[in-house]
């Protein structure tokens, strides 16, 4: 396959960069010194918050963009932007649905913190691997002073079957995506990786047929419709695998590594 017109590569975190421990490869950071050589930019995409992409990724964070919180901010070349904010009225709306669904864990994702009003010790512990600074408050719908890019809702057993029936009344105001197995985002009608990534590409002037892009789950979807080299995982979800151009190794199998290492190679 013929690499040559590449300019941007971008990776979604959970499931395809990072392996099953949650981590960064050192063959991936080996990697990078290669694509900056070669004027090729580096962006990580997830629906994670800013700060915990950034401390994954921080010994080349000056050098790389970071879209968080599936689309809701962007930074690059050192600023952060916000892009779409939830209003007040949906995060009530949203919260008061969220409060009867049985077994369903509330984050409200803001730019300073994340804020969950629970002290389940067995959800902290999950939810602390995706999240760096968080708050426990008393009521979510209380908090005001910070920018609210997005809702997660997490799941022991399954977003998609446990959450998602139950968020109707909340579609025509919101975007409802299933990010992962136990993980469920409400955001900005318009908030989406594709929407931050376009944004992205127009800022670097490069086109579809100059990206790459990796993903694994129903949040990648319109990332991956930007990018001619579109990577499904092997673990990705089969929507996702229905949209993407190719698939790659699984993440722990270090997918990504294997086709980046041909992108420096040839």
């Amino acid at each position: 396959m013929n690499f040559s017109n590449v300019k941007l590569v971008v990776t979604d975190m959970d499931g395809t960069l990072l392996n099953p421990k949650s981590e960064v490869s050192q063959r991936f950071f080996n990697q990078f010194k290669e694509l900056k050589k070669r004027n090729i930019h580096f962006a990580a995409a997830s629906g994670r918050q800013y700060q915990s992409i950034l401390e994954k990724l921080y010994s080349i964070k000056d050098d790389i963009s970071i879209i968080a919180e599936n689309g809701g901010m962007m930074a690059h070349d050192n600023k952060e932007h916000i892009l779409l904010k939830l209003t007040q009225e949906n995060i009530q709306k949203s919260i008061e649905i969220l409060r009867e669904v049985e077994g369903a864990f509330i984050v409200l994702c803001g730019r300073k913190s994340a804020y969950i009003e629970t002290n389940n010790q067995d959800f902290i512990s999950k939810f602390s691997n995706y999240y760096s600074e968080y708050k426990m408050v008393d009521d979510l719908t209380k908090v005001t002073n910070d920018d609210f890019l997005k809702i997660a809702v997490y799941h022991f057993e399954c977003s998609e079957k446990n959450i998602l029936p139950h968020l109707g009344s909340l579609q025509s105001d919101t975007q409802i995506i299933v990010s992962g197995k136990n993980w469920l985002d409400i955001s900005h009608a318009n908030a989406n990786k594709g929407y931050a990534l376009n944004i992205l590409q127009e800022k670097l002037g490069v086109t579809k047929e100059e990206t790459m892009v990796f993903g694994d789950y129903n949040n990648d979807l319109q990332m991956l419709e930007l990018a001619h080299f579109s990577y499904a995982m092997e673990n990705a979800h089969a929507d996702v695998k229905k949209i993407a151009r190719y698939t790659t190794k699984s993440n722990a199998e270090e997918g990504v590594e294997s086709i980046i290492e041909h992108l420096i190679t040839t």
